[in-house]
């Protein structure tokens, strides 16, 4: 694993990051359809998902880092570079979008994946 993050000028983590939040919420409000205890919003470079019965995702923009920060109400917190196009966690070399996919689809019992 690469684990030197990618160099993004301010504008470029500004758009990458805020087109993955964009994205996992636009999957999530189409898994709601399929799902309907779950529900997500984005404002303000925060995104927050409520998954019933489970607890509260916050994911959200980190400008300072270069990084996303996840706060999970199963794993926990972690933190994600973008390493070779991939928002990955330098600590444990996780992928944000596979545990995001993992954590929603074993707590919902249903196939869930962000594109």
């Amino acid at each position: 694993i690469d684990k030197k993050p990618d160099n993004l000028s301010e504008s470029e983590y500004h758009q990458l990051s805020g087109a993955t939040l964009e994205s996992i919420c636009d999957d999530i409000e189409q898994f709601i359809e399929t799902y309907p205890s779950i529900d997500c919003e984005y404002s303000q470079g925060i995104l927050t998902i409520d998954l019933s019965g489970v607890g509260t995702y916050v994911v959200n923009k980190q400008p300072p880092n270069k990084q996303i920060w996840l706060s999970s109400p199963i794993s926990g917190p972690n933190r994600y570079d973008l390493i070779n196009g991939e928002w990955k966690s330098l600590r444990d070399g996780s992928n944000l979008l596979d545990v995001l996919n993992k954590e929603i689809s074993e707590s919902t019992g249903t196939e869930f994946s962000l594109n």
